[in-house]
């Protein structure tokens, strides 16, 4: 990828070359036709000269017609010639030619005019003949001098724009850098770098504005889900307590019993979806102090032995490999929760007769089961995601880990090794 600056350039680069090329034509076809004018306007000077000279010497027309043939024997370039009749129009012509005044065999290029003059009341034709110079080589010398000025140019042109351009987005990288630190959860406004650009000040503005609603609205969403939690707490607690008793009623019929139990069980999950989001709602709001040294191990120890049962019900193979005195900052209930949530998503997605690895280093610490294929990363942690057909979850184990992680600065992590599941958190 290329920043915005190195595009602009490189466009403007190919642009001026493209210029340059095209000038170089140009300027051939240009001073050859300032040239061939100027050439033009002296052949004419020339010819008004030579009859002027000829009518000065007031000669006869005998020694005029010596004196004309031993121009023409001097003169091989400049002919003049009898005619009966004058001229309509003059010509111009360009000719290339062997040089007789050269002593090398070069083809050069001549501009000539053929023209009326008049000699003693007689017409004459005048032919004047003069060398053009090196067009080509004239051309060559200033396409020569434009391609450094060109380079000078087109380097000075990169080194100003890279200096001035530190300076004039200055106060876009600002506000870039502070994009990328923003904090959606943290519902604190940005105070943008004041700038005298227009553009840059109507774009803080409107990234100010944005966030400004967007913090408005995440808080109003947050309050919503801790205060429907609250108050889902209550009449759910209620509905339990009626079902248990009437579950434990003996008027009920085997089929009013399974009715009974199926909504006991919806009823509990529900319960737990609202207590998680209610733990999701206060770790958003930063409700939890995070800066205590806990030891990660002995929370581990625990939470396996109090779900050793379920391991053993399904029949799973649990290696463990836990460094002790594991010391970490953090807050020791959420990771509690943390440390439960991956073992019990461990267990509900491990097949029977399974095996699953738990470790804890300094650095990590990493729950692996065996499973046949990858889980979609990309939904992995999301709220309400499910990645198998278990519906006893409530589908927010996950979205709580990385929340929890996110909290305390830890990074959690999900791979898929030689077909075992791995979860890695680290500190």
């Amino acid at each position: 990828m290329k920043n915005l600056l190195q595009k602009s350039l490189k466009q403007l680069t190919v642009f001026a070359f493209i210029v340059f090329a095209l000038s170089i034509p140009s300027y051939f076809l240009l001073v050859d036709w300032i040239w061939l004018n100027e050439l033009d306007e002296n052949n004419e000077l020339i010819a008004e000269r030579i009859e002027n000279e000829f009518n000065e010497q007031k000669i006869s027309d005998e020694k005029l017609a010596q004196s004309i043939q031993f121009w023409n024997e001097i003169q091989p370039v400049s002919k003049v010639a009898l005619i009966h009749q004058p001229l309509v129009k003059d010509s111009q012509y360009t000719v290339m030619r062997q040089n007789p005044y050269s002593t090398k065999e070069a083809i050069d290029r001549f501009r000539g005019l053929k023209t009326n003059i008049k000699i003693n009341n007689q017409n004459y034709s005048l032919v004047v003949e003069t060398n053009i110079e090196e067009t080509e080589e004239t051309v060559g010398y200033i396409a020569m001098v434009t391609l450094l000025f060109f380079l000078i140019l087109v380097v000075g042109f990169w080194i100003l724009n890279r200096r001035l351009s530190k300076k004039i987005w200055q106060p876009f990288q600002d506000t870039l850098q502070k994009l990328k630190s923003f904090q959606l959860n943290g519902q604190n406004r940005i105070q943008f770098q004041d700038t005298d650009t227009i553009e840059f000040a109507e774009l803080n503005a409107t990234l100010d504005k944005l966030l400004q609603h967007s913090i408005a609205t995440y808080k109003n969403q947050k309050e919503f889900t801790e205060n429907a939690s609250h108050e889902l707490q209550t009449p759910l607690a209620i509905l339990k307590n009626k079902l248990d008793i009437l579950l434990q009623s003996d008027d009920l019929t085997e089929r009013q019993y399974h009715i009974a139990e199926e909504m006991n069980k919806a009823l509990i999950r529900s319960s737990r979806i609202n207590k998680n989001l209610l733990l999701l709602a206060k770790i958003e709001n930063s409700q939890f102090d995070s800066a205590e040294l806990i030891r990660f191990d002995t929370i581990v120890l625990q939470s396996m032995e109090a779900l050793q049962e379920h391991f053993k019900e399904k029949k799973i193979d649990v290696s463990t490999d836990i460094l002790s005195n594991v010391e970490v900052k953090g807050n020791s209930g959420l990771t509690e929760v943390l440390v439960n949530n991956l073992l019990i998503n461990a267990i509900r997605h491990t097949l029977p007769e399974g095996s699953t690895r738990i470790t804890l280093s300094k650095s990590a610490f990493e729950v692996s089961n065996s499973g046949e294929q990858a889980l979609n990363p990309d939904l992995l942690f999301k709220r309400f995601s499910r990645m198998s057909d278990d519906n006893r979850g409530s589908g927010l184990g996950l979205s709580i880990v990385q929340e929890i992680c996110k909290l305390q600065d830890w990074t959690v992590k999900y791979d898929f090794v030689n077909k075992e599941h791995l979860f890695s958190v680290k500190f």
